[in-house]
């Protein structure tokens, strides 16, 4: 669970899990001072995230010695209607194409992405 407070300047928001804090902002072009990650960045930093932990926990379970793993997610928002989670995956080059495919595989199946692959519902709760 997370949970935020609004906080000065105008548009700063401070979240915390209860044990890790971080800030949102939005740029200042929106009226923010860009002192934080957007809403949206924090969306892709999620999907990133879970999929270089996945992949890392995938080569640990099967065994696979997998060096540094890089993952960039850019959210494309040019069409209303969608939206497009552009990922590039580097894996050491070393690899063989067997475990590179397998640890790629892990990747499409982190639990972030199969969150966002759900319909969504949004239940508003009043204090």
């Amino acid at each position: 669970m997370i949970t935020t407070q609004s906080s000065e300047p105008r548009y700063l928001v401070r979240f915390t899990n209860g044990t890790q804090k971080s800030d949102a902002d939005v740029l200042p072009l929106k009226g923010g001072q860009g002192a934080g990650f957007g809403p949206h960045e924090l969306l892709e930093a999620s999907l990133a995230c879970c999929i270089n932990m996945w992949i890392r926990i995938q080569a640990d379970t099967s065994g696979i010695p997998v060096g540094p793993i890089d993952v960039t997610v850019n959210l494309k928002r040019d069409q209303p209607e969608e939206a497009v989670y552009e990922c590039t995956i580097k894996l050491d080059d070393s690899l063989s194409e067997e475990h590179r495919a397998l640890l790629l595989e892990a990747a499409d199946n982190c639990p972030v992405r199969r969150t966002l692959l759900k319909k969504p519902l949004f239940a508003r709760r009043d204090p």
